[in-house]
């Protein structure tokens, strides 16, 4: 097999940098979010959680359809955002907001199962010493929890640099654009020819996701054997 080619490098530095740009891009709100879920009791809190795990239900290509009818130029998003001189349909910048949408929900739950994790008595503690709700969210629960911040972040790259549909639907096939490495496997199907590449490109797109979920696995192997320790 031979080695990649431009194009196929820059495919897959492409999908690396939108993965990783995705879990930047949605981390914070994960965080806000699995809080709320798990700490939280208020009505329409169910309606809140399907709500989140809406991507992993519904067909990529539609939640590409709803992205493009939000923040495509005439879309109610894209009409605000091109105010202030932003552009993300049919640019890098979307494939980034497409992945984001479709990791978050994988980002979201391994956040909250690590927030459930923590013993409420060490918040209880840290509160009657004076610590506020910010100070411990800080000091306490985000400390006690990195290891499924960690394992989250693993799986919503993963997810991320595997995207297909919803990226497609919503940025299309852009060559040095938003062309990534599931599109550029996509497009030498159809090409004659095309599949030594297809051949080259999956064998790089599996050992990216044998590394990911191994590294998931490990991380979140490490919370799991430190919460029975510490049981």
């Amino acid at each position: 097999m031979t080695a990649l080619s431009p194009d196929e490098w820059q495919a897959l530095a492409l999908s690396l940098r939108v993965g990783l740009a995705s879990v930047v891009a949605a981390l914070p709100f994960a965080l806000g979010l699995a809080w709320l879920l798990s700490r939280k009791r208020f009505p329409g809190r169910l309606l809140l959680e399907a709500l989140v795990f809406l991507p992993l239900i519904l067909p990529p290509v539609v939640t590409g359809y709803v992205l493009l009818a939000l923040f495509g130029r005439h879309g109610p998003l894209g009409e605000l955002l091109a105010g202030l001189g932003i552009v993300v349909a049919f640019r890098w910048t979307g494939a980034v907001i497409a992945a984001a949408v479709m990791g978050f929900p994988l980002l979201v739950m391994s956040i909250r199962v690590a927030f459930d994790s923590v013993d409420p008595r060490l918040e209880a503690a840290a509160e009657t010493l004076g610590a506020g709700a910010w100070r411990r969210f800080t000091s306490v629960v985000l400390p006690l929890s990195l290891r499924g911040i960690a394992a989250g972040c693993v799986l919503a790259f993963a997810r991320a640099f595997g995207e297909f549909g919803a990226t497609i639907s919503f940025v299309s096939n852009i060559p040095g654009e938003t062309r990534t490495l599931p599109i550029a496997i996509y497009e030498l199907l159809n090409v004659p020819g095309g599949m030594p590449g297809v051949q080259r490109l999956s064998l790089v797109a599996l050992v990216v996701a044998l590394a990911a979920s191994a590294v998931a696995t490990f991380v979140a192997g490490g919370a799991l054997w430190r919460s029975r320790r510490n049981a």
